[in-house]
């Protein structure tokens, strides 16, 4: 059954005593202290960590379960499907602005933190009586070699087929996208399930990578200022395609449950916005992070 809006415009609908918001909050609550008391070795910290997250995916679960429902009832109109269209736009400006933030860091540790310590500029004091002899090279391990000496990952080998497969999956949901306006709902589950088989084998040689990196290149997240910034880009990175991949086999679901029509498709259309997101946060990653 495909969504339809609400036939008055002039009504909002807005739920009532949804007790999802106050669940949430106790949910990630439990989640909070569970990892505060796991870092300060409590021995009930590590369990109170995973409850607090399997309450939090329960509460996700049946919380989107009722939008679900509230969509294919009809309750949306055109005034609530614009307000979805604008808080998935904010929602992925601060996705943006969260990567930025890590570019961010390992421009100023390369460009200006690297050869400060170095001894250019005003650094040449520090690095004289803290860090004699310190190589000022990138990538770096650090002053005083911290985590010692290790290899890099080549561009050319797995991120360059990662990097092959995120762009072949932009252009799956793109033509599952343009199947689902055409009403071709065959093509439509093709594509995206070739989309969600992308997302499985990038995150599978993704974890390849980062095996090959810890047994056999010695690098590591303790592999000085290289290595910290190497993993939060590549491992949020990955993190975001791992949920991204989720959101791709649920809409999955739900277009073969026929939940979408050739004009109303927000919900597919929020998912895919998300995953270009990724394809591009991931073609700057291999550019700034393997290549250069």
């Amino acid at each position: 059954m495909a969504q339809a809006h609400s036939p008055d415009a002039n009504i909002y609908f807005v739920p009532h005593q949804s007790k999802w918001p106050f669940v949430g909050s106790i949910a990630m609550f439990v989640t909070m202290v569970g990892v505060a008391s796991w870092l300060n070795d409590a021995s009930w910290g590590k369990w109170t960590f995973f409850a607090g997250v399997l309450m939090l995916c329960a509460t996700l679960f049946m919380w989107f379960g009722d939008v679900i429902r509230e969509s294919l009832a009809g309750n949306y109109n055109r005034q609530v499907d614009v307000s979805f269209r604008m808080g998935m736009v904010w929602f992925i400006f601060s996705e943006v602005m969260f990567f930025a933030a890590f570019f961010g860091a390992l421009f100023y540790a390369r460009n200006l933190a690297l050869p400060w310590l170095g001894g250019e500029g005003d650094g040449v004091m520090t690095n004289s009586v803290l860090w004699e002899g310190f190589s000022a090279a990138w990538p770096s391990n650090g002053p005083g070699q911290i985590g010692g000496h290790f290899q890099t990952i080549p561009a050319w080998g797995l991120p360059l087929i990662n990097t092959l497969i995120l762009l072949t999956s932009g252009v799956t949901i793109t033509l599952a996208h343009h199947a689902l306006k055409a009403a071709h709902r065959t093509q439509l589950l093709v594509w995206l399930g070739a989309t969600v088989l992308l997302g499985c084998v990038f995150l599978y040689f993704q974890a390849e990578e980062y095996i090959h990196a810890y047994k056999e290149l010695n690098l590591t997240l303790g592999s000085g200022i290289y290595g910290s910034t190497f993993f939060m880009l590549t491992g949020f990175h990955g993190a975001h395609v791992t949920l991204g991949t989720i959101m791709l086999a649920i809409i999955w679901l739900r277009c073969a449950k026929g939940h979408f029509s050739k004009d109303d498709h927000f919900g597919f259309e929020a998912v895919a916005w998300y995953w270009h997101f990724v394809d591009v946060v991931w073609l700057g990653l291999f550019l700034f992070v393997y290549v250069i």
